[in-house]
């Protein structure tokens, strides 16, 4: 076999076209389309779970935007008081499923009960904070002890706080002098009911004081020989 002339140029022959178009030496060739496939089934899932996400979403908004009218607290209010229309208000508040709260439609239930506990202004008004009796509770006495303003804290005594009842070995303002065994083997313990606005006609200013039964008689009597003093041990409820 002898190769092309020289000079002469060489051009292969091109091979069909696969794209369709018509070749140069040719009739064009036209491929089979795939046939598309289709499944319903991930289609439904997809929308399905599009579905899903839009609830929860609107789930958690609402949730979490949830407002509600409640009672809150207006005035001081404390402990053993009764409440009134004037202690309490409401309030528009974004309350979450484990907030415990009482709805302003409520008011005039809570209206005439008793605060278990200190009250303020811009607190919630919850049950924990509320009862339906005065003090004294059962096992309690309530104690008024006539004390000299001058023997009580320069801070002042206000309900909720923890006081200390100890007989003294004097009368009040009185230092030293011996008036007999105390009532009271040993001092007790006691809580701040109440505090008198300020001394009466005698001198004295009266602070009501929570104790134990068992003890009541002994502060009554130990607090009528005036040999009586308090020490704060705990401030508030």
């Amino acid at each position: 076999m002898s190769g092309p002339a020289i000079g002469t140029s060489f051009r292969p022959q091109t091979d069909p076209a696969f794209n369709g178009r018509r070749s140069s030496n040719g009739p064009s060739v036209q491929l089979a389309r795939l046939p598309r496939r289709r499944r319903p089934g991930m289609i439904a899932l997809a929308v399905a779970l599009v579905g899903v996400g839009i609830l929860a979403g609107a789930a958690v908004y609402t949730a979490t935007n949830r407002r509600v009218s409640v009672l809150v607290v207006t005035a001081n209010v404390q402990p053993g008081s009764v409440i009134s229309a004037s202690d309490i208000g409401s309030a528009s508040v974004s309350a979450g499923p484990g907030v415990q709260v009482i709805p302003a439609a409520q008011a005039q239930q809570v209206i005439g009960q008793i605060a278990g506990t200190a009250l303020h202004p811009g607190m919630l008004v919850t049950a924990a904070e509320i009862t339906t009796f005065q003090p004294p509770a059962p096992g309690q006495v309530l104690v008024p002890l006539p004390m000299r303003p001058a023997v009580l804290p320069a801070s002042g005594l206000a309900p909720g706080d923890h006081v200390l009842i100890v007989p003294t070995p004097g009368s009040q303002g009185q230092t030293g002098s011996s008036a007999g065994a105390p009532s009271m083997p040993a001092p007790v313990a006691g809580v701040v009911a109440a505090v008198s606005a300020g001394p009466d006609a005698d001198g004295f200013q009266v602070v009501d004081v929570l104790v134990s039964a068992r003890a009541g008689v002994d502060v009554a009597e130990q607090a009528s020989t005036g040999q009586i003093a308090l020490i704060v041990t705990r401030r508030g409820a």
